[in-house]
């Protein structure tokens, strides 16, 4: 690789780091090819970049971004990046789901907004509720009251009828 593919490589890393809501790293060493292809995929659904850079660019990279210094320290060996948008839950879920089965990932640590997680937070991080489950339950909370009203309402009209049925009833008798 020469210099001007460097500084262009180095370019790219900086848009994908100033461009994601979050960025995962994880130790892909001892995943095999397929292994990490369904890795892809998953990542991909969730519309998650997953890439793989020289590490010594990715430290480049973040030399010149002046953020995420403490993601140096974890550059070492073979290393994979995902890059969160706007659900940064998701890539915590993906690698914890293949990591309980092919017990061969390890996270190693990332970085939410501007919050840094290390490598043993991937259970907390994994349990959080995705974008769209915080969204359905804010709905459900606004639509519960709304859903009482109702529910009240329809009783009261309820208890009318049924009086109303008596009071015909006992005249006709």
């Amino acid at each position: 690789m020469n210099k001007s593919e460097k500084i262009e490589m180095v370019s790219q890393i900086k848009e994908n780091f100033s461009n994601a809501s979050a960025i995962y790293l994880v130790d892909y060493h001892g995943v095999n090819v397929e292994e990490i292809n369904g890795l892809r995929r998953e990542f991909l659904k969730e519309g998650i970049t997953y890439k793989i850079y020289k590490n010594t660019l990715v430290k480049k990279a973040i030399e010149e971004l002046g953020e995420y210094e403490q993601l140096n320290d974890l550059l070492v060996g073979m290393i994979g990046i995902a890059f969160a948008g706007e659900n940064f839950v998701a890539p915590a879920k993906i690698i914890k789901k293949f990591n309980d089965t092919t017990k061969k990932l390890t996270f190693k640590g990332c970085y939410i907004e501007s919050s840094f997680y290390d490598g043993d937070q991937l259970k907390v991080l994994a349990s959080m509720p995705t974008k769209e489950e915080v969204m359905a339950s804010i709905v459900g909370s606004v639509a519960s009251p709304a859903s009482g009203i109702v529910g009240a309402l329809n009783a009261v009209i309820r208890d009318l009828v049924s009086v109303i049925d008596e009071v015909g009833k006992t005249k006709a008798a």
